[in-house]
């Protein structure tokens, strides 16, 4: 809660996504979106159908805080996010309690949860973080359950709920058809094998069947169009090509098999240093690997093994550049109570064999130790609230970046005569509608000639450049803002550049 007090802002795009939709479910405008954070489906115009890209449970989250609690701004979208991080912690003993049976080790996985290192500052903001490792942590505990059919129902619709909470979360279907099976492998029964995967698929099917059934009626098919092309990315800027339809099998063989391979050294590289530092909290990790060692012929350890494999395959190798630029981090939150629940156990599990060696009391090594790797995760949680959101640098930084940032920049735009109708285009589109509802436009990855045609096809009136945030092909523009003639520099704020489109 306290966390949640320092946040007036979402902070980032995807945030600003599920806050800015949210708002317009809430007034009741339905899936759409005035700003295009992307070209990939082609869009023809705005306002646009929403969630092409990204999954709608978190901005339905956020529409249900503001309509409970009107007038509250960003505070009532926070609501259901702040009550799913605050049973995190719970759900994580339960597990951590299934697995050991130890009052006493639940209670330190509880508390792992509670200080939950680098994932604290985004828990309680409107994105999939809380979601994601509720979800995670209830997906676990369901394998406990003992009746075939209960299991089958409850794995389906907590698989449902991962798919619309995140486009990847398709793939825990396929790890709990995965569960099922090895859970009746010893039985040869091929009712006993087939039937639980039926009411799986139907449990899930009757919970994303709605979804699916609008986009059909949206796109004219059952998934958004665009995502396919997300295959074929050769950098991360493509995600923001413009025109529709330049990526494809061709154009990503045409960049070389060496270009390839280091992409996904490059994403490898990256998640390797996510697994240590967001996932593994830096210290938790052997202890994870020694208590996943240890329980490792139970079915929840053994699923979360191949979840977490699984996860980091996709992340690496087929979406390297979303992977490595924040989808694993994303994505392995629902494994983040399972990691909690082990740590204390790979701790205990050390001690034991240390004492052997060193001849230590182990009930009092024990104590030390436990207290100890929480008293760790405090310090590192605490590190990294202060470095992110709790200094005077960081606080400051939030006042002249994102929204605040936009809500500035909008005072310069709104003074200007004949542009009042047109649209922006910026680096966080859903970010700057927050700050000012006008239309927004994603900054392409291109020259200054696909801004022009982009403002033409979508009548925007503004560029804006911010430091840090220029795609490649319009460095030239942001490093000598007076040389194009129809993009015409206007003033800088706060390492921000906005321009002029003349487009007639």
């Amino acid at each position: 809660m306290s966390i949640a007090s320092t946040q007036s802002t979402p902070g980032y795009m995807d945030a600003d996504y599920y806050y800015a939709t949210g708002i317009q479910l809430a007034e009741g405008k339905g899936f759409t979106e005035p700003f295009l954070w992307n070209y990939l489906d082609n869009p023809s115009g705005l306002p646009h159908p929403s969630h092409a890209y990204w999954m709608p449970l978190a901005s339905i989250l956020s529409a249900l805080g503001i309509r409970l609690a009107p007038g509250f701004g960003f505070d009532s979208a926070q609501m259901a996010f702040i009550l799913l991080s605050a049973l995190i912690p719970l759900i994580t003993a339960a597990l951590a309690f299934s697995l050991t049976r130890k009052r006493d080790l639940a209670l330190i996985s509880a508390l792992l949860a509670l200080f939950s290192g680098y994932y604290a500052p985004f828990l309680t903001t409107t994105d999939t973080f809380s979601i994601y490792m509720l979800l995670g942590g209830s997906f676990f505990l369901t394998l406990n359950i003992r009746k075939t059919w209960l299991k089958a129902i409850a794995l389906g619709l907590i698989a449902a709920l991962m798919h619309l909470s995140r486009a990847d979360g398709a793939i825990w279907l396929v790890i709990a058809a995965l569960a099922l099976i090895t859970h009746h492998s010893s039985r040869p029964s091929l009712s006993s094998f087939f039937f639980p995967l039926f009411v799986l698929a139907i449990s899930y099917l009757l919970l994303i069947s709605p979804w699916l059934y609008r986009n059909l009626i949206t796109f004219g098919a059952a998934l958004a169009p665009g995502g396919d092309q997300m295959l074929w990315l050769t950098s991360y800027d493509q995600i923001f090509s413009y025109p529709a339809g330049s990526l494809s099998m061709e154009t990503w063989l045409a960049s070389g098999w060496g270009e390839i391979i280091k992409a996904r050294l490059w994403a490898l590289s990256l998640n390797l240093g996510t697994t240590l530092g967001v996932q593994g909290g830096i210290i938790l990790l052997p202890f994870i690997i020694w208590g996943a060692w240890k329980e490792r012929k139970k079915q929840i350890v053994y699923t979360g093994i191949f979840a977490w494999a699984t996860t980091f395959l996709v992340m690496t190798v087929i979406f390297p550049f979303a992977g490595a630029r924040g989808g694993f981090f994303h994505s392995g939150a629902a494994l983040q109570p399972l990691w909690w629940a082990l740590a204390p156990v790979g701790l205990e599990r050390a001690i034991a064999w240390i004492a052997k060696k060193r001849r230590w009391r182990i009930r009092e090594a024990r104590q030390v130790f436990l207290v100890g790797l929480v008293g760790m995760s405090v310090l590192l949680t605490g590190a990294i609230l202060w470095g992110r959101v709790l200094s005077p640098v960081a606080r400051e930084q939030a006042q002249n970046e994102g929204v605040p940032l936009y809500v500035s920049i909008e005072k310069i735009i709104s003074a200007q005569e004949g542009y009042d109708g047109r649209a922006v285009i910026v680096s966080n589109p859903p970010g700057y509608f927050l700050a000012s509802e006008r239309n927004a436009l994603a900054l392409p990855d291109g020259d200054a000639q696909t801004v022009l045609a982009i403002a033409e096809r979508y009548n925007a009136g503004y560029l804006i450049l911010e430091e840090g945030g220029v795609t490649k092909g319009l460095l030239p523009l942001f490093d000598a803002p007076e040389t194009e003639e129809k993009i015409i520099f206007l003033k800088q704020i706060e390492g921000a550049k906005i321009f002029v489109i003349e487009t007639k």
